[in-house]
């Protein structure tokens, strides 16, 4: 064979694998991107124009699709993102709704009221673990006139929220009115010690609601014995009454034979 022959079926055999190699690496790359555009996620964006500072309900939001490849940190996939959340910045409608612009709402129920949040420490103590809804005292001692003093400060108070870390019991945020915040900070800051003991006030209600049932069938029955009472006598009085005219009306009668015998007597003397 000829040199230059067999230089032109190296240079060929090259080229060739030069190709399926370019080939191969291209038609990865075309898969790539039809993996990263072809692949359609959901995503979550305003079906109407949201305001801020509102809860974001499921009638203010509505799904869009978007490549993968777009698909950022930010967007929302899941609608349980969207629970009890609010939006720091007024959403227009398409707008697509993202981590960023929301914030957990506000569990505070009345506008005059605000949240405390209670942490356990050295000064601040709980006798028991809480949680969310229930209702607590907080006692403090403190020696402001300087003489140690123990009283109860707040009572009835409610607990929004409860702080927890690695599913131990951390502290928990009080819902307090606004005009006792400023007293319960400088409680938190200056006095000796914070106590926050649970209030039983739902089982002395419960007691007193079966309490005040219990009174109030005792004096339905009472009532109702009365009554019976009062019939019973009635019965009594008017069957004496209808023996006593019975009695009256026998009498009569006995009176009444008497006379006539009396007149037939007279009668028979005068024919005498």
């Amino acid at each position: 064979m000829l040199e230059s022959k067999r230089k032109a079926i190296i240079f060929f055999l090259i080229a060739l694998v030069l190709a399926l190699i370019s080939g191969f690496l291209v038609l990865k790359k075309v898969q790539a991107l039809n993996t990263n555009l072809g692949t359609i996620v959901t995503i979550y964006v305003a079906k109407d124009d949201i305001s801020s500072r509102s809860v974001i309900t499921p009638e203010d939001i509505t799904t869009d699709e978007i490549p993968k490849k777009y698909l950022r940190d930010e967007h929302i996939t899941n609608a349980e993102t969207l629970v009890g959340k609010v939006a720091v910045v007024p959403v227009a409608k398409g707008e697509i709704v993202t981590k960023n612009i929301l914030k957990n709402a506000s569990t505070v129920t009345e506008a005059g009221n605000r949240l405390i949040t209670m942490i356990k420490s050295k000064k601040v103590t709980f006798d028991q673990e809480l949680i969310a809804l229930d209702r607590v005292d907080i006692i403090v001692s403190h020696s402001f006139d300087e003489k140690p003093v123990t009283e109860v400060f707040m009572k009835d108070v409610k607990v929004a929220r409860v702080a927890k870390k690695n599913d131990q019991f951390q502290g928990v945020q009080l819902e307090v009115p606004f005009e006792k915040v400023p007293e319960l900070i400088h409680m938190q800051n200056y006095a000796d010690s914070l106590r926050i003991v649970k209030s039983s006030v739902g089982q002395v209600q419960e007691q007193n609601s079966e309490e005040g049932k219990t009174s109030e069938s005792d004096k339905e029955q009472e009532q109702q014995e009365s009554e019976n009472k009062q019939t019973k006598d009635k019965q009594e009085k008017s069957s004496k009454d209808s023996k006593e005219k019975k009695e009256g009306q026998k009498k009569e009668s006995n009176n009444d034979k008497k006379k006539d015998s009396n007149k037939d007597k007279n009668k028979k003397s005068d024919k005498k």
